[in-house]
């Protein structure tokens, strides 16, 4: 490389060296990322998308733009003093390349990292030390907190305590990701609502299921809280369940290793009555998530027309592919510790996710064994040993019928309409039945793995075959090797099918803000939940915004409670199909009309999207409300 000539002399001959040797230190450090970085590049130089959209979801800030000016500014000063012949000299740079591998790389370190606002800035969080500055920058090329310019953005993350934390928390999750979930805050109208959310947050801040259900139902008791702010002191008595159990439940399988899984039942409120719930047997089982099935059941329990007070539960323990020993076993240890908490006037379990017919034979057997009797029999499926035969198929067909009051009350009906249901299972083969018998058109089932669809509907037969499937624990996917016309998608969600009314039949959150969007998009006007809590927060503000009318589980899956009291008290085993469907259609409508009273009470329009959402809320607040202000405080 050639030299400039000027008048610096020997001093100037000096400096110009140094710089050079500067340059390379930066090129060299910049080298051991494993890619060539020019810093004077300013972002999205070469991808006008890659500046509009942030690394973490969050709105542009000026002020980033503001570092890349500083960033430039301090290269011109670097430039300046007599020094510019020796950049023209040097081999010229391509300015306009910005290698893709360099800002993946950046874009990744971003899991371990959030954002919150300072002094009115919105900046960069470590998640692990929960600070900001220096190596933790706003993005690669700004200059935050530093002006040195001779080491990257990137390099410079690396070597903090952020990203050496987070690398150990991949190594031990085995490569699996492990952030908190933020948790979604809602807006609210009044500081004395916003207190409450901010209590439960602070008492139970990694309890995301139970903080999420809170959220909705603090949100539509809002203006019952501003007309009587003597409801707030009852409402956070009524957010701390009455007995919180958690035990351990030790199993032996067939091959006479020895496992232990855990078990919980929440008792929540119990000011209407004894506790009625299900009991739920899956791996993501925890006390969170008996926490919010609890709450949302005392609410359910107190909209239906019935005093009961609510309660869930259940264990971690997997029963699929378990053999009916393996079962027998763990429910048999389960209900070794659960039997003495529960009684008819005390609390009687139901069925829920993972526990049907055998699992709650093994429980009722076990329990009759402890407690020296068989009264206060347990609510579920019972064909062959006891209770109503009908059981099985309150909760899917009360969705059906609460569907059709909604309808009816627009002037319209279901026959003709594409229903988009989700699950497999006993609520969503149910659905499925009704559906069919009032004239829609049933277009989807899902399971674990993705969704099935037959443009064509089902049909009575096509359901007999998918029970057969479901039997012999086969996938859905086998439904299309006999009917061509239908199509099973791996990894995906039914939501995008184009459909009238949507029947979530799966689990919770099931719906998140993209499916909600597809749903919206696909022509859905109706949602009527048939599993707890199917919406996430930010898709229950899209359907909201779009529209779309709510039927919470609240109340339109109050069929099973119905039915579980009608075979436990009335002991009619008996009823012809009619006359159970009978009954439970006239619960139905008590519930539907209640919860549209309380809402046109409280100034909400009928046509309103949240009107049964909110006016099932208010109803079943208010009945246990009072019923805990005429006890006392206990």
């Amino acid at each position: 490389m050639l030299l400039p000539s000027g008048g610096g002399g020997m001093n100037s001959t000096m400096d110009d060296m140094n710089l050079i040797h500067q340059a390379q230190r930066h090129h060299l450090v910049v080298r051991e990322i494993g890619e060539e970085i020019d810093l004077e590049i300013g972002p999205g130089d070469d991808d006008p998308s890659f500046s509009n959209n942030p690394l973490i979801n969050v709105p542009p800030q000026d002020s980033a733009a503001e570092d890349h000016d500083e960033s430039k500014q301090m290269m011109i000063h670097h430039a300046s003093g007599g020094n510019q012949d020796l950049l023209k000299t040097q081999p010229a740079k391509k300015k306009k390349k910005v290698v893709k591998r360099w800002r993946e790389e950046w874009a990744d370190t971003y899991k371990w990292a959030y954002v919150d606002v300072k002094d009115g800035t919105a900046r960069i969080f470590c998640s692990v030390c929960r600070e900001y500055g220096r190596k933790h920058r706003r993005n690669p090329y700004g200059n935050e907190g530093s002006r040195n310019m001779q080491m990257s953005a990137l390099e410079e993350h690396n070597n903090s305590l952020l990203h050496k934390e987070a690398l150990r928390l991949q190594m031990a999750s085995k490569d699996k990701i492990v952030v908190d979930k933020p948790i979604y805050v809602k807006a609210l109208m009044s500081k004395t609502a916003g207190s409450m959310i901010e209590a439960a947050l602070k008492r139970d801040p990694h309890e995301l299921e139970f903080i999420q259900s809170v959220q909705e139902v603090v949100h539509a008791l809002e203006r019952v809280i501003s007309k009587n702010s003597s409801y707030v002191s009852t409402m956070e008595r009524l957010l701390e369940p009455e007995r919180t159990i958690i035990f351990r439940v030790p199993w032996v399988d067939d091959r006479g290793e020895t496992h232990v899984n855990r078990g919980f039942r929440v008792h929540f409120n119990q000011t209407l009555g004894p506790c009625r719930g299900g009991l739920r047997f899956h791996p993501s089982m925890n006390l969170s998530i008996a926490k919010f099935l609890s709450f949302g059941q005392t609410l359910k329990n107190a909209l239906s027309p019935y005093r009961l007070g609510g309660s869930s539960g259940g264990s971690d323990f997997d029963p699929k592919g378990k053999s009916d020993g393996e079962v027998m076993r763990f429910c048999q240890s389960f209900m070794n510790e659960l039997y003495r908490y529960l009684g008819p006037e005390k609390d009687l379990p139901s069925e829920e996710m993972g526990v049907g017919t055998r699992e709650m034979g093994f429980l009722h057997g076990q329990y009759r064994r402890l407690a020296g009797h068989s009264q206060g029999s347990f609510t579920g499926p019972r064909v062959n040993w006891s209770g109503s035969s009908l059981r099985t198929e309150a909760t899917g067909y009360g969705l059906v019928f609460f569907a059709q009051l909604v309808l009816a009350d627009m002037n319209k009906e279901l026959k003709g309409l594409r229903c988009a249901v989700s699950g497999s299972g006993k609520i969503a083969m149910h659905v499925l039945e009704k559906l069919i018998a009032y004239g829609a058109v049933p277009i989807t089932v899902s399971d674990a793995k993705g969704y099935l669809v037959d443009d064509d509907g089902f049909d009575f037969l096509k359901i007999s075959f998918l029970r057969d499937i479901k039997a012999q624990q086969r996938s859905l996917r086998d439904y299309s090797k006999t009917y061509a016309r239908s199509k099973y998608y791996d990894e995906a969600k039914p939501w995008s099918e184009r459909c009238d009314v949507a029947f979530p039949c799966a689990s919770q959150n099931e719906i998140n803000q993209s499916d909600a969007i597809n749903l919206v998009n696909s022509g859905c006007r109706i949602l009527v939940e048939g599993s707890n809590m199917p919406c996430t927060a930010e898709a229950v503000d899209v359907l909201r915004k779009a529209n779309v009318l709510v039927a919470p589980s609240m109340a339109a899956g109050v069929g099973g409670v119905v039915a579980g009291e009608l075979e436990l008290k009335e002991c009619n085993l008996n009823w012809s199909p009619e006359d159970f469907e009978s009954k439970l259609q006239e619960a139905m409508k008590q519930t539907y009309q209640r919860a549209l009273k309380a809402a046109t009470d409280f100034g909400y329009q009928k046509e309103s999207p949240e009107a049964l959402v909110h006016g099932a809320v208010i109803s079943a607040f208010l009945t246990i409300a009072n019923g805990m202000v005429d006890q006392g405080c206990v």
